[in-house]
């Protein structure tokens, strides 16, 4: 495996009960570059996500992050090692203020335990606090959440939270950070800021990202490369401009869809509602 390559996958599989979402894909996410996933709905794309995250187990194949085969760890280790996400349908704790949300995407950095924790002022709980606390700050500024740092995060126009979930998978501080329609069910204006703070992460904070993405504009606009599924086997990989201008992409887009075989996790946003 390539020093470049930071996420790879080889035959990557996933059935649900007979039906192949995911096909034998194989997949290759340059270090340092924006990686566009896309596809009409039901593709597979959120199920792939999931693999790599470890939401889902693969029924066959394997997944290598760095060079390590982490096919078969848990979900909780894989942001230990430097993998985010965010959700296509918003995951945050919306009883929690914005800070704390953001806060909770810490929690695998904390290095205080119980006991130490409860000598607080004696050990280096508190000095550990403030720094997580510098880091949080610092997030909120890069993402204007300044005037909502302190609101509830239920009570926030749709465009901020999908923000603010993104500023919590920044506190893990990922190398690769995992997009799940980062800007779905936003406005032109929302849309625009969004893609900005997504390159500045790439550039800025050096995060490699996958980015699972409908709106055709941005995967153009920011992306690197770009792979597209239909109904779980890849059919075209590369260049933005190249890939999109692939007749099987476009027979892809312009197909009928076929709603009995949309995963239920890579659902349009009106479905999930509807449901």
């Amino acid at each position: 495996m390539s020093a470049d390559i930071i996420l790879e996958t080889r035959g990557l599989t996933k059935e649900f009960k007979g039906f192949l979402a995911v096909d034998h894909v194989d997949l290759q996410v340059r270090r340092g570059s924006i990686h566009a996933l896309i596809g009409p709905n039901g593709a597979g794309k959120t199920s792939i996500v999931n693999c790599i995250s470890g939401r889902y187990k693969p029924t066959e194949g394997r997944l290598f992050y760095r060079g390590q085969d982490i096919t078969a760890l848990n979900p909780n280790a894989r942001p230990r090692l430097g993998i985010g996400r965010t959700f296509q349908n918003l995951a945050l704790f919306h009883h929690m203020s914005v800070l704390d949300n953001i806060m909770v995407g810490r929690h695998h950095l904390l290095k205080n335990n119980f006991l130490t924790g409860s000598l607080y002022w004696l050990t280096g709980a508190r000095r550990e606090e403030l720094e997580h606390r510098r880091k949080v700050e610092e997030i909120i500024d890069f993402l204007d959440l300044q005037s909502v740092r302190k609101a509830t995060a239920g009570t926030l126009p749709y465009g901020l939270r999908k923000r603010v979930e993104l500023a919590r998978a920044m506190a893990l501080e990922p190398q690769l950070i995992l997009l799940d329609e980062p800007m779905a069910g936003m406005n032109f204006e929302e849309k625009e800021d969004m893609a900005r703070y997504i390159v500045d992460l790439n550039e800025e904070f050096g995060m490699t990202v996958m980015m699972i993405e409908h709106d055709m504009g941005v995967v153009m606009d920011i992306s690197h490369r770009v792979m597209v599924l239909d109904f779980g086997l890849k059919i075209a990989e590369g260049d933005p401009a190249a890939v999109l201008a692939d007749p099987h992409v476009k027979r892809a887009y312009l197909g009928e869809e076929d709603e009995i075989l949309v995963d239920p996790d890579d659902r349009p946003a009106s479905a999930e509602t509807a449901a």
